[in-house]
């Protein structure tokens, strides 16, 4: 887990530094590294982006501005970029970005593999509280959980964590490598994804930044900090096993990588007495289903020319 600061609303010297990062962790012998939520574009933790209920301001509108811009494109150059960086050190990477497309900025991981590039993306179905102001809501088009040579891997986003028939949905495709890139630097984080790891018997691995005042914009106001060594989110990235047992972390300290090593094995040994979606499911009470197509804003049918 790297727990780490994005450089805010800064997409380039993110970038440089995520490929140093990267680095870091494959020479101590990572084989998949994930980063935070919205770690290429920044979680704007305390910005205001100029906004009172029913009102905008300008200024606000400016900062969005910024934001936007420092967003990236998928598929785009920014994404070959880290195709590259997963090829150069061999990692699986998942990667938290603020994707652009049109006018509309989501907050999305991406799945990239030393062999293949990017593999998929997952947007976040659900931004939280004030998040909606700046994000976009994702779909179920894009809810993929993914064979790699190290298991199946998918990620579910923050508070995304706390939506019961997203977990199960998740579970159900088999997840095992369960990814949870958050902004939640709080002590509740912990118990919620020990939770995780025990209901859906896999391994639960979560990244968190650690900011400071500091690592964003000096000229855009935050309201959680003033000066520059305040820590604005303090971390908590953890690794847990399918039994709930704590692997690594939390950490509260400051930037680190977080390493583990995962058996397998421990996957069906933990499922011998709970399996949500097989032995343990009442599929005669309880289903869930889930609305996989796109559905676009607009849409083209019949016609000619």
């Amino acid at each position: 887990m790297v727990q780490a600061a994005s450089v805010g609303f800064d997409r380039e010297r993110t970038l440089a530094k995520l490929e140093d990062l990267a680095a870091d962790a494959a020479r101590m012998g990572a084989r998949l590294a994930v980063f935070p939520e919205a770690f290429v574009g920044g979680y704007p933790r305390g910005v205001t982006f100029g906004t009172v209920f029913g009102d905008r301001s300008p200024e606000g509108r400016d900062v969005f501005r910024r934001y936007w811009e420092s967003a990236m494109d998928v598929p785009g150059p920014d994404v070959d970029r880290l195709a590259e960086v997963a090829r150069s050190t061999g990692l699986h990477l998942v990667v938290g970005v603020v994707e652009r497309e049109g006018g509309t900025l989501y907050c999305t991981v991406l799945f990239l593999s030393p062999t293949a590039g990017c593999l998929g993306k997952h947007r976040k179905l659900m931004p939280t509280a004030a998040e909606r102001l700046v994000w976009g809501f994702g779909d179920g088009s894009t809810l993929p959980v993914l064979d790699t040579p190290l298991g199946r891997l998918g990620a579910v986003i923050c508070w995304e964590n706390y939506m019961p028939l997203l977990r199960m949905a998740m579970y159900a495709r088999g997840v095992e490598l369960y990814c949870a890139p958050t902004a939640d630097s709080r002590e509740t984080w912990l118990p919620t994804v020990r939770h995780i790891a025990m209901e859906g018997r896999c391994f639960v691995l979560s990244a968190c930044q650690f900011t400071r005042r500091r690592d964003y914009p000096g000229d855009v106001d935050n309201v959680l900090a003033t000066a520059p060594d305040d820590v604005v989110m303090r971390g908590g990235s953890c690794i847990v096993g399918p039994l709930g047992q704590v692997l690594a972390g939390p950490d509260h300290d400051g930037e680190t990588i977080l390493c583990a090593e995962l058996d397998p094995a421990e996957i069906p040994r933990a499922k011998f007495d709970l399996d949500v979606t097989g032995h343990y499911a009442r599929p005669d009470v309880f289903q869930l289903v889930v609305h996989e197509e796109p559905r676009p804003a607009a849409s083209w049918r019949g016609g000619e020319g």
